[in-house]
């Protein structure tokens, strides 16, 4: 089987022998529902896999630092919720009563030049506090390492990947870690970059990496895996490679992309000087997936990633035709992007590092200075006539101000390392709790009432975006609009007093277009 470097200490604890297996090379059998524990679930995996567990008749509680991101989900009613953190044991020892399976699907990535410690450190806390409270397994998502390349020469990303499967491993927790190379669906990190880099590109320089060979999995069979690894046998403690039936390099990605999604057939020339750094700026610039995330993605791909081995097969069963390939995996994802019904996207995930302070609302807030800029207008329309368009704000809808000050502050952030304007929206109409959006972040949602964001742009303090739809003391439908913003020092001062002379032009001009543009909307309807 395919080690976690040139020697593998957790050998396969079963074999072909193993009197368990059925007809179809299974030892999965239905069972009773279990008790599950997911981290991870405000993710892209985490937030699908909730659904596929419940699904399955297990019962699931969910931890987050943020309990409040998951409550607009649609399962947020069926499971519980418990706020925790990995690096928090006593919030995990709470978290992990009474729970047979715990899922570990979080990672340090991002957070800063020490993330493997972190990695490190939240792995030893969640083993530990899993055998404390009796848990009867582990199961780690985790990154395919190429075969025969030791472990300190591999990227931070996928050594970090391994260690923690190997902290897993070495508990006396059973775990089953199942490694990955890309995952194609619809919001993943890795479809965003293939598809824009094919759409947006017909002629591409690109670096020699995109003739490694990859095998790609679809989500759908990564969450069938990671469903079914809850039933394992008790013995069973060991690493599995997950991929589809299709070995393929990243060129043949890009143009199976291309031809699938009917564009004109792609000029790709690779050039040996665009190192995994590089090019991961290269990607960030092209795609909405910032540098931050775009490196480990691209340095994974210095070399060959192919499964080893397809054992999982014999405790989940694989149903005809399943793995799916690349080419119905990629269908899968495409149309789901073109249904707008992306469940989760890359971005669902907070940003490391990104703020996470909720809006001061005391008026006497004593943390220190807060800038406020306060637009009010009464809006010849209905209330959800102006909700509507307030819900629809950012991506491809736009920001209702002036756009070039717009682009040219998501252009400057994506220059200093920050996410830019490009992430869009994961719905085109409707928002949850914990979205992202473009820059900002859904903080607190009031259907019909009340849209705050948290910006995740580079900024010298916090700062906030907050509308309101309501009405007067007269029945007038009335539109209310805060900026506030939480200077850091006396840089994040000199920040806020640099752009105020600019907020009559950005500010004002947002707030008189959505007022425009609820009372077309609404006038629009009358005529009907």
């Amino acid at each position: 089987m395919t080690t976690d470097g040139p020697q593998d200490p957790h050998p396969p604890r079963t074999d072909a022998s193993d009197p368990r297996r059925g007809a179809e090379g299974s030892t999965a059998e239905p069972g009773p529902a279990l008790r599950t524990l997911v981290t991870g679930a405000t993710g892209y995996i985490g937030g699908r896999l909730v659904p596929e567990l419940l699904a399955a008749g297990h019962s699931v509680r969910t931890v987050a630092r943020s309990p409040e991101k998951l409550r607009d989900h649609p399962w947020a009613k069926d499971v519980e919720t418990v706020r925790g953190d990995v690096l928090d044991a006593d919030s995990m020892a709470r978290a992990m009563e009474d729970i047979d399976v715990a899922y570990y699907l979080v990672h340090a990535l991002g957070t800063g030049s020490d993330f493997e410690r972190t990695d490190r450190e939240a792995a030893r806390i969640f083993a530990e506090q899993a055998h404390a409270a009796g848990v009867r397994r582990i199961v780690y998502l985790g990154g395919l390492t190429p075969q025969g390349v030791p472990v300190h020469t591999l990227s931070p990303h996928l050594r970090s990947r391994a260690e923690v499967g190997r902290i897993l491993l070495d508990s006396p927790v059973p775990t089953t870690v199942l490694r990955a190379a890309v995952i194609i669906g619809s919001g993943s990190a890795s479809f965003e970059m293939l598809r824009y880099l094919t759409e947006r590109l017909p002629v591409m320089v690109t670096p020699s990496w995109v003739r490694t060979r990859i095998q790609p999995i679809g989500v759908r069979d990564v969450l069938r895996y990671l469903v079914g690894s809850a039933r394992m046998p008790a013995d069973v403690n060991r690493t599995f490679d997950i991929g589809g039936p299709d070995v393929i390099t990243y060129l043949d990605m890009m143009r199976g992309y291309a031809a699938i999604a009917k564009l004109p057939r792609r000029l790709i020339v690779p050039v040996p000087v665009l190192t995994p750094r590089l090019s991961s700026h290269w990607v960030g610039l092209v795609t909405p997936v910032p540098h931050s995330i775009a490196r480990p993605l691209t340095e994974s791909l210095r070399h060959e990633v192919i499964c080893q081995e397809h054992d999982i097969a014999r405790y989940v069963q694989d149903p005809p035709g399943r793995p799916f390939g690349f080419q119905k995996a990629l269908t899968l994802a495409l149309q789901r992007v073109q249904d707008a019904n992306v469940t989760t996207r890359w971005s669902s995930a907070s940003l490391p590092g990104a703020p996470s302070d909720p809006l001061p609302t005391d008026p006497d807030w004593a943390g220190g200075s807060l800038y406020t800029d306060r637009r009010q207008l009464l809006v010849d329309a209905s209330p959800q006539d102006l909700w509507r368009v307030i819900e629809g704000i950012g991506g491809d809808n736009g920001w209702y101000s002036f756009p070039l000050a717009w682009a040219i502050r998501g252009w400057l952030d994506r220059f200093v390392g920050g996410v830019g304007l490009r992430r869009g929206r994961r719905d085109a109409q409707r928002l949850r709790v914990g979205d992202s959006l473009d820059f900002w972040r859904v903080e607190e949602l009031e259907p019909g009432r009340l849209l705050r964001l948290r910006a995740e742009m580079r900024l010298p303090g916090l700062a906030w975006l907050e509308m309101r739809a309501d009405q007067d003391d007269q029945g007038r439908t009335r539109y209310r609009q805060r900026a506030v913003f939480h200077p850091r020092g006396l840089l994040g001062h000199a920040y806020w007093w640099s752009v105020s002379p600019f907020h009559s032009v950005v500010f004002g001009g947002m707030a008189r277009n959505i007022a425009r543009a609820a009372t077309a909307n609404g006038s629009g309807r009358g005529t009907d």
